[in-house]
Formats: C-alpha cells, structure tokens, sequence
C-alpha cells in the first residue's frame, strides 16, 4: 500500500506540503489544475509547476484526482467528441511527467452531495453531514447555493462553469436513464482507454457518492453489480475502479470488504474513510475508526492486505478538530490521525504474517 495525500494547491488549500511530508509513510500528492475548466486540455506548464512544488519537498505526482468529464460525454452529445479528445490529450501530457493514475467520476451534475459541510458531533468536533429527508424535498438550486456559500476554497464538482448551467442540465438529463448513463459511459471508456493502457495510466472510476439517484438524477456506480459491469465494459487493466470505503458504505448494503476482494486487481487507487449511517437514510462523516461508524474499516484494510494490494491509497475526508480552519472534510489533523490508523491496522497485519512493513 502506497500512501498519498490530496493537496490541492498553493492558495487553495489550509494544509501545506511541508506539513504532508511530516506525515509517516506518505510518498506523494493526489493533485488536479483546478483552476482548468472541465472540458479543457490541461496546459504542460501548469502541469510541471505542480511536479516541480510537490518535488521540492520529495514527493511524488504519480495519483490526479480529478480529470473531471464533461456534460456533454455524460449526456452522450456530439459535442462530447472534441471534450474526448481534450481528455485524450490530457492523459499523454500526464503519463509524460510520470503520472500512474487518473482517478474520474461520471456522476451528472452534482459530484458528492452533502446538506451540511459543519455539523457539530457529540465531541464538538464538525463533519460532513447528509439529511436524506431534506435532499428529497428540497430545490436542487437551494442545495448548491449553500454549498456555494459555505468554503473560501474551490469545491470541486461544484464548479461554477457547470452550476450556472443548472436549470438547463436537469432539463438535459430529463430523457437519459440509468441504461443510457451505462452506454455513454461505455463509449468514453472505448475511446480513452486505449491511450491510458498506450501511456501506462490506469484510470479508476470514483463510486457515486451518496450511491443512489439524487434530485432525480441517474446514478450508476452504485453497488457491486455495477462495478462489475463497469469493469466489464472494457477488460483492460486500465480501466479500473477507485474504491471509496465510504462513498460506497453510506448505503450499508454494500460490504465494501468483499467488493475490495472481488476488485482488487483492477483497485489502483483507494479512498478508505468511515460513515455512521442512521436508520433514516442519514448519515455523517466520522473519524477513521471502526468503532465510530458503520463500515468495518479494520476488514477493509485486512481485505487490500489479503489480496497483496500495492496500489495508492489515501485516508479520505476527516472531521474538523481541534479548532482547525480548512476546507470542508479535509484538513490536516483528522486525516493525519487516519492515516496513523490505517498503518496500524496494516502494520499488525504484517507481523501476524511474518513480515516487515
């Protein structure tokens, strides 16, 4: 297991690369231009500006989280050919600065959707927070306006470029079913893979988060089933699946320990954090402890340790303690606290088998 750390830049982020260093066992950034609309060919120097920070301190570039896909190739419109091919690009500049992994999701319109980015727990500690019944009886534009409102930092897959266009795109995808998400989700693969497998990048689909459709919205990396036909639909090493522990455990119908033995050689990326799911739907970001939430984190690490994972890893969201100002689920100190657990887990694992980490 190889551990990372999302940055996502200088002035964009509370948390700074002289303070990832410092954290045990991590070798890289997981990074993106956020400042590149979606859609566009990202530019070679912008590219090199970032290997060459995250160098500085000894790091590597080798995880991009995101090169987010645009409307137009999830809605399947002959535009989307000329954004594929941007994307295309995107992926050979990325190999050539040594990059590894590319991780995407193809959820339309809103990418993770909470209803409150500070909800305060027992402890005093905030977190980010889903309230099912408010999501299914509110305005969508509502939802972002607060979203919009809340964090002095970008929120990516809440770009502005693509919430301006709100209203027109729920019109779009009024006539695009789950089946028809599948297909243009197919046709994309078809066309990008290929030049990953070329370049030595392996892509790995982000889950849906939450798994299950939003505002009516169609959504399809959803369960186990799904992913199985996701991978199916090109069989290549490239295309491959980045599993969130806790994308996917929000819906406590998903083991996520089996789903990890099942993937696991088609895992290059994992995203490994825990929710408390409540009997009504709702459901809150905790700390990365079993103890704490409703995934079995304790199964998931041992399931990547059965299956001989080497592929990147990163503690994903955290809460926000000990007074920290950051942005919404990813500070420093929680994540950092993650990561000192999930070595633990990993480590006890390795003496049990006889082995040195």
């Amino acid at each position: 297991m190889r551990m990372t750390f999302r940055w996502y830049g200088e002035g964009n982020d509370s948390v700074t690369l002289e303070q990832i260093r410092q954290i045990p066992g991590v070798e890289g950034i997981v990074w993106a231009l956020h400042d590149v609309p979606v859609g566009e060919e990202w530019p070679m120097e912008k590219i090199i500006e970032v290997k060459n920070q995250a160098g500085k301190y000894g790091l590597n570039i080798d995880v991009v989280e995101s090169v987010n896909v645009h409307e137009d190739i999830k809605l399947g419109l002959p535009t989307r050919d000329q954004y594929i091919e941007n994307y295309k690009r995107t992926i050979k500049k990325l190999a050539e600065v040594g990059v590894k992994v590319i991780c995407y999701n193809f959820m339309p319109v809103f990418d993770w959707t909470r209803t409150d980015l500070y909800k305060v727990m027992e402890d005093g500690s905030t977190a980010l927070f889903f309230e099912k019944a408010k999501v299914d009886n509110m305005d969508p534009i509502e939802l972002v306006e607060k979203i919009s409102t809340n964090s002095t930092y970008t929120m990516p897959g809440w770009e502005p470029e693509r919430l301006s266009r709100l209203k027109e795109l729920f019109e779009a995808y009024k006539e695009v079913s789950e089946e028809d998400l599948f297909n243009n989700l197919a046709y994309f693969l078809e066309e990008i893979i290929p030049v990953a497998e070329e370049n030595g990048i392996r892509m790995g689909i982000h889950p849906d988060d939450p798994p299950w459709p939003i505002f009516g919205l169609p959504r399809i990396i959803t369960s186990r089933e799904n992913i199985r036909r996701v991978l199916n639909l090109v069989d290549s090493p490239s295309n491959g699946i980045t599993l969130c522990s806790g994308s996917l455990g929000s819906n406590p119908s998903n083991n996520v320990g089996d789903m990890v033995r099942e993937f696991a050689k088609r895992i290059p990326f994992a995203h490994i954090r825990n929710v408390k799911v409540y009997e009504n739907g709702d459901f809150i970001e905790t700390s990365h402890r079993t103890q704490d939430g409703t995934v079995d984190i304790y199964d998931v690490v041992k399931a990547y340790h059965e299956s001989g994972f080497t592929g990147y890893a990163r503690p994903d969201h955290g809460r926000h303690i000990w007074g920290e100002e950051c942005r919404p689920g990813y500070g420093l100190y929680d994540r950092g606290l993650g990561i000192m657990y999930l070595w633990g887990i990993w480590d006890s694992l390795e003496r049990l088998n006889g082995r040195k980490s």
